[in-house]
């Protein structure tokens, strides 16, 4: 099975400012008596699989890959695979058979990325070995980011140039669940440390618009390309790219559309509740919020950030008041020192960003603004998931 004919398959690298492709990950197939191509990846989970073999066949499609990407672009890159696991079978100061490889190869070291696939072994070879692939003049990527072995403490001590998100947790993020915003942070984290984002797995129009939303500068799946043994055009995806970048930007613009709307409403809702709650009325003679389905709660704060007076909430057609919080200090909140920096000087509304609720555990906005001369804050929370 593995001398099956093994050679070097290409998925492409789509440059998300652009459309163009960027580079390509090199990716291991044999072929079987009959010349149908198969993935390798199996043998390679096999535990059964002996290593030598499997060393074996990883550098033969290297090799090819490197044979191969000569005909390349020149400002494309090559993603080759390397597992930790193999490292830790060389002895100190061995010669790297990838960078022998390489040199051999004649290609520019700045062109190669060499892409880590895992983190579970050779954990102190590994720091050194990467240091060498840097000294060599490759750039480094972390693969499956965000699960597994890929710990932040290892991340930070290899320092790669670029993260790949991994897929399971991408694409479940994508689609809505409870590990959009893990994957947002993981995202945010790695572009404060100066890493490039690659978004492998990108099958459907969703996990692209989420791979945008995580700015990632790199994208990587079947919504554009399969691995394929020959190389494609630079542009052969410029167009495909361009139709569903223009879309995300129209969903973008709906969304603000709406945040627009949303605060000519607030305008109006704030009006009527600062008349209110600067004549000191009851809460009963407050309109039922037919208007304002986002509504979740209306409260008052001093300007120290310390609630004054009861949630108010519309429930079962009245307006009932939840006295729990009176005397609980927001001011650490992102929307309290927001409108102190913010809405202060001109009176003016404020709406915070998307943020949880520290209380509630769902994703709220929050607006205010001051009343009374200053002296107490009017504050609306507002159900950002109905947005």
């Amino acid at each position: 099975m593995i001398d099956g004919l093994p050679f070097a398959v290409f998925q492409p690298f789509i440059d998300t400012a652009t459309g163009r492709i960027a580079g390509v990950e090199a990716l291991a197939r044999l072929r079987d008596a009959h010349g149908e191509a198969r993935s390798a990846g199996p043998l390679f989970a096999d535990p059964k699989t002996p290593p030598a073999a499997l060393r074996r066949l990883d550098r033969q499609v290297r090799e090819d890959a490197l044979r191969r990407f000569h005909q390349a672009p020149a400002d494309w890159f090559l993603s080759l695979n390397i597992s930790p696991r193999w490292i830790s079978r060389l002895r100190p100061a061995q010669p790297l058979p990838s960078l022998i490889q390489l040199q051999r190869s004649g290609i520019d070291p700045a062109r190669i990325v060499f892409e880590i696939t895992e983190l579970g072994g050779a954990s102190q070879r590994l720091t050194d070995v990467v240091s060498r692939y840097r000294d060599a003049g490759a750039r480094i990527a972390i693969d499956d980011f965000g699960a597994g072995y890929s710990q932040l403490d290892r991340v930070l001590a290899l320092q790669p140039d670029i993260l790949k998100l991994d897929m399971r947790l991408f694409q479940e993020a994508a689609r809505g669940g409870p590990s959009g915003e893990v994957v947002k942070a993981l995202a945010q984290m790695a572009e404060k440390t100066g890493c490039w984002i690659i978004a492998e797995g990108v099958e459907t129009e969703a996990e692209l618009n989420f791979a945008l939303e995580c700015g990632a500068r790199y994208v990587q799946g079947f919504l554009f390309a399969k691995a394929e043994e020959e190389l494609f055009a630079s542009d052969a995806f410029v167009g495909r790219f361009a139709r569903l970048r223009d879309n995300y930007v129209q969903q973008k613009l709906a969304e603000r559309a709406r945040l627009v709307n949303l605060r000519q409403q607030l305008a109006e809702l704030m009006s009527e509740l600062r008349l209110w709650a600067e004549s000191g009325a009851p809460a009963t003679s407050l309109k039922a919020p037919d208007h304002y389905p986002w509504l979740l709660r209306i409260y008052q704060c001093d300007r120290h950030g310390t609630q004054l007076t009861p949630n108010l909430e519309w429930r079962q057609g009245t307006w009932q008041a939840d006295d729990r919080y009176l005397g609980h200090n927001w001011s650490w909140r992102p929307y309290f020192y927001q409108l102190l920096a913010e809405g202060w000087e001109e009176r003016r509304l404020t709406l915070s960003t998307t943020y949880r609720d520290a209380t509630t555990n769902q994703y709220c906005l929050t607006a205010g603004q001051f009343i009374d001369n200053g002296r107490r804050l009017l504050l609306v929370d507002i159900d950002a998931a109905g947005l």
